[in-house]
Formats: structure tokens, sequence, C-alpha cells
């Protein structure tokens, strides 16, 4: 089944050309099924991009989506044009009052800030607050994930001595999480942010557990053990030449960054990366959608909390 998003939202022309099925809202209208309701909050700056790379995979399942896009209203995006969060974005305020199935919390690159100093930090911890009760299932990524063991455990994030960044080998730490079904014992994520949670911190709160750790980029899944709440620190979302984009970035704008790990072939950053992750990527978000999000919520939305 497919993911169903607005007409007009670029993705929908990027993912039909890569044979991702992808419904419009006019098709979908006509078939008599509940599809899940999914929220993504998307704090991304380069939020069209961004917008594909999740459509990409919750598009990939068997399972029909209805996605539903916001942004903060306390912080306007520099990288986006006013007219598309106008024609695709709602803002807090305009679904409060409704219910999801599944929710996104993106990353953000304001990681090297303290949390109360980001600007929509009020903002998001409402809105974090408020998915307690209406939302079934939440998955955090990269900052989103920092921030959510933040507000709800109480996890700080620690800076590390520089940026991790590339394409990191990880292992599943609990083997019985559905989230990890079907994957490989060792397994590919891409990584990039100058902060990391620590192991003993999360292993100190009874109410969480680490799914998946690395050795070298440390912990990269963590759920409650409601099964409600899921954090992820690394992007399997990104597409090949994300990381060589902010690798690019970073070197012009003089910070003289390290190279993304296991990521350019031959270490030589001339040459297009491999993409090593896309299966894990597709099974993690499936695996989140099916076991955790479609399994167990209830059909009437109104019967969450």
């Amino acid at each position: 089944m497919p993911i169903k998003i607005p007409n007009e939202l670029p993705a929908a022309g990027i993912l039909l050309k890569e044979n991702i099925f992808v419904m419009s809202e006019t098709r979908a209208s006509t078939q008599d099924i509940r599809p899940l309701q999914i929220l993504i909050l998307n704090l991304m700056p380069k939020k069209i991009e961004t917008e594909t790379q999740l459509t990409r995979l919750l598009g990939n399942t068997s399972l029909q989506v209805e996605m539903e896009l916001i942004h903060t209203e306390t912080y306007e995006s520099k990288n986006t044009s006013r007219e598309h969060l106008l024609k695709f974005y709602k803002t807090f305020r305009e679904v409060r009052d409704r219910n999801f199935d599944g929710m996104i919390i993106t990353g953000a690159p304001v990681e090297q800030l303290e949390f109360e100093e980001v600007e929509y930090w009020g903002e998001l911890c409402e809105i974090m607050e408020w998915s307690k009760t209406h939302v079934h299932s939440t998955f955090h990524i990269c900052w989103g994930a920092q921030a959510g063991l933040y507000y709800h455990y109480g996890i700080p994030k620690v800076p590390l001595p520089e940026k991790l960044s590339g394409v990191y080998l990880h292992r599943a730490d609990y083997k019985n999480s559905m989230l990890l079904r079907g994957f490989d014992d060792i397994f590919p994520v891409p990584q990039s942010r100058h902060t990391t949670v620590r192991r003993e911190d999360i292993e100190a709160v009874p109410e969480l557990r680490i799914l998946a750790s690395s050795p070298e980029a440390g912990v990269y899944a963590v759920s409650a053990k409601s099964e409600r709440q899921f954090f992820i620190t690394g992007h399997s979302e990104y597409d090949a030449t994300t990381l060589a984009e902010e690798y690019k970035r970073d070197l012009a704008a003089g910070k003289r960054p390290h190279l993304p790990v296991n990521y350019f072939p031959g270490d030589d950053p001339s040459k297009t990366p491999l993409v090593t992750w896309r299966a894990h990527a597709n099974l993690l978000f499936s695996n989140w959608l099916n076991y955790f999000v479609y399994q167990t919520t209830p059909f009437d939305l109104s019967q969450i909390k």
C-alpha cells in the first residue's frame, strides 16, 4: 500500500520516478480504508529534502499512510520558502485537537546549543507533552531523540570532542525488539552529530531500554519499555549524498572537518558514495509502522490516551 501525500508536494514526483508507490489525495479519497495518520514535525532546515527522505521510507510498506506536516511557529525557516510552508504545512495549533497513530520528530542543526537556548524549545516541549496523550507511538530522530530523552527522562546530551560523521556499524543490544526484526547481526547507519547521550545515563532510567549501539558511535536506538516512544540517534533516512553535502558545507565554512568515516570509496571525496544502509533504513521504518503503530493503535483514534 502507498503513502498518501498532497498532489503537488515536491516529493511526489521524485518518488514516482524512483518507483515508490505514492497515492494522490484524489485517488485515496475513493478507498474505503482507514489509513494510518502520521504527523511529522520537521525541524530540519532543508525541509523539502527531509520530507522526501521520510516519505520515501514511509511509502515503502504494505500500509496506507496519511502524512501531516507541521513546523514551529516560534521559529521561521530560512531555508524553505514561506509559500511552501503555507501550502503543505500546518502549525501545532492547527492539529493539537486531533489524535495521531504515529509521530516523527526530526533532527535539527542546533545541538551545540543548550536545549533551553533553542528558540522553539518551549513550543517543542509543549508538543512532546501533548504527544503522550494524542499520539500512539512517537519516533524521535537525532537531535529530536536527544531532546526527547532530555525532556521526558532528564537525560543530558554530552559534547563530543569532534563531529561524528560517517557510516558506522551497529549491533543489537536487545535482540528481541520487534523494531530490529529482520536486521543483520551488524548493520550500517549514517551518523552526523556533535553531541551524544551516555549509555550509563540511559541505563539508570528503568523505563528505558537500549536496543542497539556502536562501539564507535555509541547508543543508536532506545525505546521506552511501554514501546510508545523510540529514540534514534542516527540518520537512516539520509540520501546517498547527504553526508557529502554536509562535509563540503563544513569545508566551505572553514571548519576543517574530518572525512566522513566508511563513506567515500577509498576515502576519496571526489568519488560518489555508495549507499550501504538503505535496506536497514526501510526495515527500521516498516517495523515501527507495522509493529508499534498499525498492530497496536486503536481503530478509533479518540481512544488514544
